[in-house]
């Protein structure tokens, strides 16, 4: 690696231990806002929550459990019936098609379970990268790093990494940044950052950041 790479990623480290601290004590109890209480049951919001709203996704899974309340349930469910539910999430059918794979596959090969493996995950239908890492980190308290849109956002505009918006090569670039210990509750902060002050939508309320002063656009769109 030449000089100025590895001095860029020791400033990119420096930085993003700044953060982390910063934004530790602006949202101490961020935490994933999908709703669930096992992790099969994550796996269907995660799926769902794709171009919808975590707080829709809330609402359309209580009906969906109340219908279907285990995994063997919604494995033997009519697809058909899967989809009426969870259309008010937006891609109803293509959704409807991975939750009822996805329930048969944890029913046949997992005994029921979700696997606490990465790779495993990314096998399932309609899991991804994203998907994968937020139930090693959420469910097994793994190492992980979850980018989202927020997370992709936030992390260019902080300077921890130039104009990358693929979700595999930030998470890449992340994981050489942030201590692993740290990773699922650092993107976590970044999507409560994103939502109340570093803004897609309006303008970025700037003024009220607490990492202003450590930010790379420091105010400048």
């Amino acid at each position: 690696m030449k000089k100025e790479d590895t001095e860029d990623l020791t400033a990119k480290k420096e930085l993003a231990l700044k953060l982390i601290e910063r934004l530790k004590e602006a949202y101490p109890d961020a935490g994933c806002t999908l709703d669930y209480d096992d992790a099969w049951k994550l796996l269907v919001s995660v799926r769902l929550a794709a171009q919808c709203t975590d707080a829709r996704v809330n609402v359309v899974v209580e009906k969906l459990y109340e219908k279907y309340p285990d995994v063997d349930a919604l494995a033997e469910a009519d697809v058909d019936s899967i989809e009426e539910i969870v259309r008010p999430c937006g891609l109803g059918r293509s959704k409807a098609r991975d939750i009822s794979a996805c329930m048969k596959i944890l029913k046949e090969q997992y005994g029921g379970k979700v696997p606490d493996d990465f790779n495993a995950l990314l096998k399932l239908p309609g899991v991804g990268r994203k998907s994968a890492n937020l139930i090693m980190g959420d469910v097994f308290g793994k190492p992980a790093i979850v980018t989202d849109t927020h997370c992709i956002r936030l992390v260019n505009r902080m300077g921890l990494v130039d104009g990358v918006k693929e979700p595999k090569k930030v998470e890449m670039a992340l994981w050489k940044l942030i201590p692993p210990e740290e990773g699922s509750d650092f993107c976590h902060r970044l999507v409560y950052h994103g939502r109340d002050i570093c803004t897609a939508r309006t303008k970025p309320h700037c003024e009220k950041c607490c990492v202003q002063d450590l930010c790379a656009k420091n105010g400048i769109d």
